[in-house]
């Protein structure tokens, strides 16, 4: 008998856990998810830091070295974040050996200050991709709008990409060209296009979180019905413009070349409503060439107890868009709704961000 995870592995979805810190590195821990429940990569943000940093001893060796070479913050805080990609990155290698490049991935963002800044969000990237050193890396940027200049301009360096906190369909397709003009020009300069990988992280829970609020507050049977529909049915029309973008004419003749696709990557899949199955964004979301990105909770309740039906995706477009159409007919605006998504999503990182700083600095202090 074949567990939930391997279920959903043979559906071609890679489980990416939503979580590091230096403690799951040096425990074995990591190691034992991939052993244990297929776990082919890890993302990391600016909050899981925060959590990793402000708890556990396993830090504090490095950090009484920073404080006694007279880091900064912010230079202790790049030193501290990008050993750990590295040392996971290692751990992953032979996952990233084995699939050609396409797990084994650990993803490591930008600081999201910079979201709204192209040139700054570039060169940082470069930074970080340098300094981690490992081919199995990914840089992680946000798609704003200035964002998308930022991911051109990586990926044209042949440097990997993820793409963070993208919520609309429109959104999602300037994702995919940003990438694909990244492809032509890093084709251009004479890159391996192979070695080239990306993936779009389409956020999925906060946009139920959101939306069913806006339904509670109209209250009528018409809207309850449509309760914890959204974000799934969102990212299914997702993967419908995945299909569609990467069958143009001009995505085959990077294809052609040696080129990835971007797959897409189902992020927030950690359920916020206990009244839904915890395993929701799991199983009604896969579908081949995909990831999953999952908090260990979410990892966990997958593999006790996830139904793996197979592809639940490519069969759903026409009741997709028959729930975003019911939502707009309600009067909820999904352009409003998105657009809030992105801004709350950058404020909540730089939060954690600030927080990350002010754990370090104080760590900082009484290392001295």
């Amino acid at each position: 008998m074949s567990t939930p995870t391997e279920a959903l592995s043979a559906v071609g979805v890679s489980i990416w856990l939503d979580d590091l810190s230096r403690d799951r590195i040096q425990s074995g821990g990591l190691q034992k998810l991939i052993a244990e429940r297929n776990v082919v990569g890890v993302t990391t943000n600016p909050t899981i830091f925060a959590s990793a940093l402000a708890k556990g001893e396993t830090y504090d060796a490095q950090v009484a070295e920073l404080a006694k070479a007279g880091k900064s913050v912010t230079e202790a805080v790049f030193e501290i974040t990008t050993d750990d990609v590295a040392n996971a990155s290692d751990i992953f290698r032979p996952v990233y050996d084995a699939t050609k490049g396409q797990d084994g991935r650990v993803s490591i963002e930008v600081e999201p200050g910079l979201a709204h800044d192209a040139a700054g969000t570039a060169q940082q990237a470069k930074e970080l991709w340098a300094k981690v050193n490992r081919p199995n890396a990914m840089i992680k940027i946000p798609a704003t709008i200035e964002g998308l200049e930022a991911i051109t301009e990586t990926i044209a360096a042949g440097i990997s990409v993820n793409v963070t906190l993208i919520f609309s369909l429109e959104r999602h397709r300037a994702v995919i060209n940003a990438y694909l003009l990244g492809l032509e020009k890093a084709k251009a300069a004479g890159h391996d296009l192979s070695g080239i990988h990306s993936v779009a992280s389409f956020f999925v829970s906060r946009v139920d979180t959101e939306i069913d609020k806006r339904l509670e507050a109209i209250g009528t049977d018409d809207a309850l019905s449509l309760k914890s529909k959204a974000g799934v049915a969102n990212a299914r029309l997702a993967y419908q413009v995945y299909e569609q973008e990467f069958s143009s004419e001009r995505a085959q003749v990077l294809l052609a070349a040696g080129a990835n696709k971007q797959r897409p990557l189902w992020a927030s899949t950690g359920v916020k409503d206990p009244s839904l199955p915890d395993t929701l964004y799991v199983t009604e979301l896969a579908v081949g060439e995909t990831v999953n990105t999952m908090p260990e909770k979410t990892l966990e309740a997958t593999f006790d107890h996830g139904v793996i039906s197979g592809d639940q995706v490519t069969g759903n477009y026409a009741a997709a868009n028959m729930t975003l159409d019911a939502l707009d007919a309600l009067g909820i605006s999904y352009d409003e709704v998105t657009a809030l998504l992105e801004k709350e999503g950058v404020e909540k990182f730089i939060v954690s961000w600030n927080e990350l700083l002010d754990t370090v600095a104080a760590a900082l202090e009484a290392a001295k």
